[in-house]
């Protein structure tokens, strides 16, 4: 039987990574680098959940395992699968897997608008055929190529001066590993632009700067040149949920970051983003972070002063 060449497979780089993280990140937390776009994440235990607004990136794990759940559509995964996000999502995520021992380690890079279908383009890549009911979430395989590229990236914080020159390079390499190796067309077709994804694209943006308006979906169909008929049906196919499910996400996270961040108390952060009723809004509040306003708020408080589990992107 042939002996396997010794970087055949993602065993030594992944090593390697999380060596490299471990040394980098020492203290669990998010942690911005030197490497423009790259941030490190590191928990000692699991998490609990978090909601937050997934905007587009791609996710590596070198060691635990994470889970993400958008809309009811559960992804977990762990070292042998990368997440990547192709626009902003609402979803929840949570380490489900971690130890002080064998930490939670990820290496994120958030990505530019358009970047993947721009390096499929110019690698002269095949875009898989179209298919309706893409989401703009996909795992997708780590193989040895992609995590080599990964860690020579991370190994440019050992010599910061390189960085401006060099990081750029390895960062498209990167890209082109994820969308050229095995098992990446579901991948490629979420970095395909079409005008349906577009116009997609243009409400969720439309979304995110009126959160707080009424929303008439005729009004947002007519801002995205698209009917609202197909604007519901292509909306949904790449978030997984309604416009209005989309913006009520938007809303009720963003009440919660002004109760918690500002000291706002319930009525005035659900006025704030757009709910006329108090009750409406406790309701729905509740509903989505389990507890009322004023319990989660008063958890999330002890939360960060380290009386509970810590949270999470």
């Amino acid at each position: 039987m042939p002996t396997a060449h010794p970087d055949s497979g993602p065993g030594p780089h992944l090593s390697s990574l999380v060596a490299l993280m471990e040394r980098h990140v020492p203290t669990d937390g998010l942690h911005t680098t030197a490497i423009p776009r790259v941030v490190l994440i590191r928990a000692s235990t699991p998490t609990l959940p978090l909601h937050t607004l997934h905007e587009p990136a791609l996710c590596i794990v070198a060691q635990g395992r994470k889970q993400v759940l958008l809309g009811e559509e559960l992804y977990v995964y762990g070292p042998d699968q990368c997440l990547v996000a192709s626009v902003d999502l609402p979803v929840t995520g949570q380490v489900v897997e971690a130890t002080p021992s064998a930490p939670y380690l990820c290496f994120r890079l958030d990505l530019e608008p358009g970047q993947l279908g721009s390096l499929m383009m110019e690698a002269e890549l095949d875009a898989p055929g179209a298919e309706d009911g893409v989401r703009g979430l996909a795992l997708g395989p780590v193989g040895a190529p992609l995590l080599d590229a990964t860690v020579r990236l991370l190994r440019l914080l050992d010599t910061p001066r390189d960085i401006p020159v060099l990081a750029p390079l390895v960062i498209r390499e990167i890209l082109y590993r994820l969308l050229a190796g095995e098992n990446s067309e579901r991948l490629r077709r979420i970095a395909v632009a079409d005008s349906r994804r577009d116009s997609v694209t243009r409400a969720i943006h439309w979304l995110k700067e009126h959160y707080a308006a009424p929303l008439r979906i005729e009004r947002l169909a007519r801002a995205v040149h698209m009917s609202p008929s197909a604007l519901h049906h292509h909306f949904k196919s790449v978030t997984a949920m309604s416009p209005l499910q989309y913006q009520k996400q938007l809303r009720l996270q963003e009440a919660r970051r002004l109760m918690l961040a500002q000291a706002m108390d319930a009525a005035m952060a659900g006025h704030s983003v757009g709910y006329e009723s108090p009750s409406q809004f406790s309701r729905e509040y509740r509903r989505m972070f389990g507890a009322p306003p004023s319990r989660d708020i008063a958890r999330l408080r002890g939360e960060a002063l380290g009386t509970a589990p810590m949270l999470l992107r």
